[in-house]
């Protein structure tokens, strides 16, 4: 019965979490990542020349992602492959 209560208690509060966080961008390097991914959206910026890929890219594209899914995935990785994470 105390935890229904205590359960009930902390959902009523969740929303309250949520509103903690000041709207809009944290960082300089925050606000400069959402302008660009807005000049993206927007196609502000595109490019006149129109890109496009010929039927014979657009299945050899396909064949390779659906080649990637043929490629077993191992249960563990080992701890050496794949290179490392300290600067050389």
């Amino acid at each position: 019965m105390i935890f229904s209560i205590r359960m009930g208690v902390m959902l009523v509060m969740l929303p309250l979490g949520a509103m903690a966080i000041e709207p809009g961008p944290a960082s300089s390097a925050q606000q400069e990542t959402e302008n660009w991914l807005h000049l993206q959206s927007s196609g502000k910026a595109r490019s006149s020349i129109q890109q496009v890929a010929t039927p014979a890219e657009r299945e050899r594209s396909l064949q390779r992602w659906l080649d990637s899914y043929t490629h077993p995935i191992p249960e563990y990785y080992g701890q050496k492959e794949g290179g490392s994470a300290k600067p050389d």
